[in-house]
């Protein structure tokens, strides 16, 4: 399938598709060797460090094509991580292609892009997302962002991730950190519980500056930011002892966790409404779970 679109030529979607590739490995070997430096009172014998399998899939449909790469580690920092990848094309279908910029009145579309969640075991390491995308119809756009969501408040930790996402947002655009903030509160919200998911970050939908190889170098920083600051978060806590209580109080912020991409997360719904693989899709939801 060819999409006659400036922004989604094949040279611009090769490029976008290796880099997501190349990411996921930068991710996954970062993961895998803090999984080696676990120590303290919470070690247990029983857990050895993680390694992320991978588990590849295909999306063979009727006018359709393309698949992706899922991560998935469970060890003994991270209790599940997941590090998908994927790169399909298709047609939307008459529902969904209303709710999608250029898709309505050419349903054919084309998308790849990155998804990074990471439930720890410690309740004292947040929880983190991550992801960036580029989708074609006969517009072509980026969009994506990462967001932490902590059991307990912790000053430091927040200070520095909206730090660190404001110092790169503010090479690109004076108005990019508060614009983006503000949209990453207002969707990672839920309306039913009148309450944030977690502690914010950044999100940006629909960014098409005109240029490009600096919008895209802009989604590439957003991962390497990612990958700079979320680590330096983990190893700072993951050695810290907590009791069952402690515990108990993540597994309930894993509910809410699931609420929001169940009812709420247009990332969730993309997938499911265009074929995608069901397992990769519902990657980002926890291990265990508790609701009062």
């Amino acid at each position: 399938m060819t999409i006659i679109n400036e922004f989604g030529s094949s040279n611009h979607k090769s490029i976008v598709k290796n880099w997501f590739n190349s990411l996921r490995d930068k991710i996954c070997r970062v993961m895998e060797e803090i999984e080696k430096e676990v120590s303290g009172p919470n070690i247990s014998s029983e857990r050895v460090p993680g390694k992320f399998e991978q588990k590849s899939w295909l999306r063979e449909k009727k006018e359709s094509g393309g698949g992706g790469v899922m991560s998935i580690l469970r060890g003994r920092v991270f209790e599940k991580a997941g590090v998908n990848v994927s790169t399909v094309q298709g047609e939307f279908s008459e529902e969904f292609k209303t709710h999608i910029h250029g898709a309505e009145k050419d349903p054919r579309f084309w998308a790849s892009g990155i998804s990074v969640v990471v439930h720890p075991l410690s309740p004292f390491v947040p929880a983190v997302h991550m992801n960036t995308r580029m989708i074609v119809t006969t517009q072509g756009w980026f969009g994506g962002g990462s967001d932490l969501t902590p059991v307990f408040n912790n000053h430091w930790e927040t200070k520095s991730f909206h730090g660190a996402f404001k110092k790169m947002c503010d090479e690109y655009d004076g108005s990019y950190y508060g614009k983006f903030k503000k949209w990453c509160e207002e969707y990672f919200y839920l309306p039913h519980r009148d309450e944030q998911r977690g502690a914010g970050g950044i999100f940006f939908d629909n960014l098409n500056t005109g240029n490009w190889a600096n919008d895209f170098k802009f989604v590439q920083d957003v991962g390497l930011t990612f990958l700079d600051i979320y680590p330096l978060i983990v190893m700072k806590s993951m050695n810290l002892a907590w009791d069952q209580d402690q515990k108990d109080e993540q597994l309930r912020k894993r509910g809410r966790y699931v609420e929001f991409n169940l009812l709420y997360d247009r990332g969730t719904l993309f997938g499911l409404k265009t074929g995608g693989n069901t397992e990769a899709i519902l990657m980002s939801m926890p291990p265990e779970v508790i609701w009062p």
